[in-house]
């Protein structure tokens, strides 16, 4: 594929054509053999087209004289055929034998031990856990990025939790779908540290364009600090701002549908913000976590993202400011 290392889109962190794991290697490696088959062969009939086109070119004053076929000519077209039909059939055998490989490999990557993470999918964004059997208390919980280590075995556990989604990382592995009342694994790897972009791929509804997460791939030092730092509650206001601000969030319909661990608000209808300005994004990737955008996002989340289940909040302007300045502290 190092042709195509020019063509836009193709070293991306949301495209199959640049895969980070084996397994999207296995997916890609089928991918390509499909497509310059295929190519190919377009290009053959399509010169072949062409050029009995031009060979047989004839002007409305110059049409030949009509000529009876010969047993020579028909054998020909015969074994012509023939030969076009076997060559179809050869091709088509190797392309089902590379899907089955293909599909045989990745089968195989689910006996292997893995770290589980459970992924639940909401309409329109994305719940993520790591299960603590040894310390359920300190069971890790965020939204729309999923964090792993490097080249360790990861098993997706998923279901959605309303409508049909489908979980879709195209530079790590293959779309799954993601079915209300079932359970589905999949079973992933990452080999490059980066961030790699993923997107529901069922069709979900209104925002289903506005639904997507990203992998966070990072050295398993780096994944041990972070999981270190996500077990902990929130961090305690520390001055009289940050103190009002979350007096702010406790008060207001933000408590009735959020959880921030280390205090009252414990519901489980939205994202969990313990640690929201950890995240580089909000609305599930629709937008940048600034804290313009996080403002506007709080006062009328409707003009956004229309249809979203988060409604507008009537908040003034200086309560605004402390309870963003409280929510830039929740790391």
């Amino acid at each position: 594929m190092i042709l195509m290392a020019g063509v836009p889109g193709f070293p991306s962190n949301q495209t199959s054509l640049n895969p980070a794991g084996p397994a999207a290697a296995h997916i890609e490696h089928t991918f390509a053999l499909i497509f310059w088959i295929t190519g190919i062969v377009y290009c053959l009939t399509l010169a072949a087209l062409v050029y009995f086109v031009w060979r047989r070119r004839y002007t409305l004053n110059a049409l030949p004289e009509p000529r009876p076929t010969t047993g020579e000519s028909d054998h020909f077209a015969t074994g012509a055929v023939a030969g076009a039909m076997a060559l179809t059939v050869l091709l088509l055998f190797v392309m089902l034998i590379s899907s089955f490989i293909t599909s045989r490999r990745l089968g195989n990557m689910n006996e292997q031990q893995a770290l589980t993470i459970d992924v639940y999918g909401h309409q329109w964004w994305w719940e993520v856990q790591y299960p603590n059997d040894a310390e359920p208390y300190r069971l890790v919980t965020t939204a729309n990025e999923i964090h792993v280590p490097v080249g360790t075995p990861i098993r997706i556990h998923g279901t959605s939790r309303d409508v049909i989604h489908s979980f879709w990382a195209p530079n790590i592995q293959g779309k799954r779908d993601l079915l209300p009342g079932y359970d589905t694994d999949v079973l992933m790897q990452v080999d490059k540290v980066g961030r790699w972009r993923g997107q529901c791929a069922e069709y979900c509804g209104l925002q289903h364009a506005h639904m997507s997460f990203y992998m966070v791939a990072e050295s398993q030092k780096d994944f041990h600090n972070w999981m270190t730092a996500q077990a902990q509650t929130s961090i305690a206001p520390a001055d009289a701002r940050t103190v009002h601000g979350q007096q702010v969030f406790l008060t207001h319909s933000c408590v009735l549908c959020h959880t921030i661990r280390g205090t009252t608000a414990g519901s489980l209808v939205g994202p969990d913000l313990t640690h929201l300005a950890s995240r580089s994004t909000i609305a599930a990737g629709m937008l940048p976590n600034t804290i313009g955008n996080l403002g506007g996002w709080i006062l009328n989340p409707q003009a956004l993202k229309p249809g979203s289940r988060m409604p507008p909040n009537q908040i003034s302007g200086p309560d605004l400011q402390d309870l963003l300045a409280y929510l830039e502290t929740l790391r």
